[in-house]
């Protein structure tokens, strides 16, 4: 309806025209945002379905990984009462975090902490490295896909992604996701 009425007076009243374009940008890219939110759920479902996990599972991945080699020290503080698509959107990047530590580093330590405040909630993942005399072919981590996940993620929600090699050694992964409108709970 917006697109129609700036077709219209585009010549007669460019102003009302500009104004019902602004309100075309801002709706598309609100759309967008949720559509992208949507997909990245889609992405993730190869799994059974069932409850989406939340934040009250983290202990279960740091498990997981443990079996696999990587010894996880996880510190949670503050997720109470975030939104169910955010708790699904940081489930998933510390997953991926995780599965990355596990499939190139094993076995090593892992340092994991997810902590939120009223503004914003911290995902920091740093490892330390393969065993001495490991190294990955070429020197490189082979994929990317899982950094590429992360990053797709944070940025669906406005936050940032960060990760690299550490300079004494390891790896480390650094997000940062804004809280959307209230708490729950």
């Amino acid at each position: 309806m917006k697109a129609g009425v700036a077709g219209h007076v585009a010549e007669a009243a460019p102003q009302e025209a500009r104004a019902a374009l602004k309100v075309i940008e801002e709706t598309s890219r609100s759309a967008l945002i949720e559509m992208r939110r949507t997909l990245g759920v889609l992405r993730t479902s190869g799994a059974p379905l069932g409850p989406a996990p939340d934040l009250g599972r983290l202990d279960t991945l740091a498990a997981e990984a443990d079996r696999a080699g990587v010894v996880v020290h996880l510190t949670v503080n503050g997720t109470q009462g975030l939104a169910e698509g955010t708790q699904l959107t940081v489930y998933r990047i510390v997953q991926e975090a995780l599965t990355n530590c596990v499939r190139h580093a094993a076995p090593t330590r892992c340092h994991l902490t997810v902590e939120a405040d009223a503004r914003e909630i911290r995902i920091e993942i740093t490892d330390a490295g393969p065993p001495a005399g490991r190294r990955l072919p070429g020197g490189e981590l082979p994929g990317r896909h899982g950094l590429l996940g992360m990053r797709e993620r944070a940025m669906m929600y406005g936050g940032s992604f960060a990760a690299g090699p550490r300079p004494d050694g390891g790896f480390a992964v650094s997000v940062r996701l804004p809280v959307e409108g209230e708490r729950q709970g």
